[in-house]
């Protein structure tokens, strides 16, 4: 029997696919726990317009996500931090602190976990910091580190 999973079902599939599955395992498993309905031509047409707009969505945050990356490439965020002697911070800029002043500065909300730092930086000067916009978009930052 064809039927069309509502959720993911470990060895069947993912939640929208189309798959032939044994009558007594969707009679009496699937439906029941509400795992999938049956691909009728109805169904079937529906899921495919589900598929159609979610692709358009998909493309409409892509496209979003690289202007947002070309923005954020143009930008540079300046930090005040206390230093010593040559430069060296007392303490370390962290990407919380990189995202504070990124919403501050340009009101652009970026979560911390989203930006790449091998170590938090720990002198004066402009380090260039990675910060994941979409899956596989990344933009440059740059951050300024000056002196109080």
């Amino acid at each position: 029997m064809k039927v069309i999973l509502l959720d993911n079902v470990k060895g069947l599939g993912k939640k929208g696919d189309l798959v032939k599955a044994k009558d007594g395992y969707v009679r009496n498993f699937l439906f029941p726990k509400g795992l999938a309905k049956e691909a009728t031509e109805g169904n079937v047409k529906q899921l495919k317009e589900q598929k159609k707009a979610k692709k358009i969505k998909k493309d409409e945050e892509r496209k979003e996500a690289e202007k947002l990356a070309e923005k954020i490439a143009e930008l540079t965020v300046k930090i005040k931090s206390k230093s010593g002697e040559g430069g060296r911070l007392f303490g370390s800029v962290t990407t919380k602190e990189i995202a504070t002043a990124l919403q501050k500065q340009h009101g652009i909300k970026i979560d911390k976990r989203k930006m790449i730092l091998d170590n938090n930086i720990k002198s004066l000067g402009t380090t260039i910091v990675k910060v994941k916009v979409y899956p596989d978009i990344t933009a440059d930052l740059k951050v300024h580190v000056v002196e109080v």
